[in-house]
């Protein structure tokens, strides 16, 4: 069987009750839970390939992130009064 290769961002957010969320924002909806960064990894890759095996039974393209930029911003925004 032929094997292919695809860059995917993953993006992980620690929770406030612990653990991470890992997003894959080139695949909508891809979104899975770790309790460690190594876990989170692991269950986005799991996720990943699930993903792709739904794509290709239906005959949907694989999109990827290898022409994708990624960027981090700052951003200042002045707060809401409390009243």
């Amino acid at each position: 069987m032929r094997k292919s290769r695809a860059h995917f961002n993953v993006v992980l957010r620690p929770e406030p009750e612990g653990g991470f969320t890992a997003i894959v924002p080139a695949l909508p909806g891809c979104v899975t839970y770790g309790r460690t960064l190594a876990e989170a990894k692991k269950m986005a890759k799991d996720a990943i390939s699930g993903y792709i095996e739904s794509l290709k039974r239906h005959g949907e393209p694989i999109p990827n992130d290898a022409d994708s930029l990624v960027a981090s911003l700052d951003l200042e925004y002045a707060e809401a009064s409390r009243r």
